[in-house]
């Protein structure tokens, strides 16, 4: 079976975002009353798998052994079937 899962990765509490303070900067000077942004990676990846159990874990291994830094980083697994 075949699902999709969502890995959404961001930057943990008390970490420096240069992309999203540089964002936050360029938005101020266009007019926009902005009070922070935060930048944060989203990872669309088809897996194969026999159950969403099974998915969420696989979507899990390749957050801790690829796409996310555990020393700075949070992430989120969303799973969904695809049809």
């Amino acid at each position: 079976m075949k699902y999709r899962a969502k890995i959404e990765v961001s930057l943990k509490p008390g970490h420096t975002d240069p992309e999203g303070n540089t964002t936050q900067r360029l938005l101020k000077e266009l007019g926009y009353s902005v009070d922070a942004v935060n930048v944060s990676k989203t990872y669309n990846i088809q897996i194969e798998a026999t159950t969403a159990k099974d998915a969420k874990a696989k979507a899990e291994e390749m957050a801790k052994r690829l796409l996310a830094n555990p020393t700075k980083d949070n992430y989120t697994i969303t799973i969904e079937e695809q049809k």
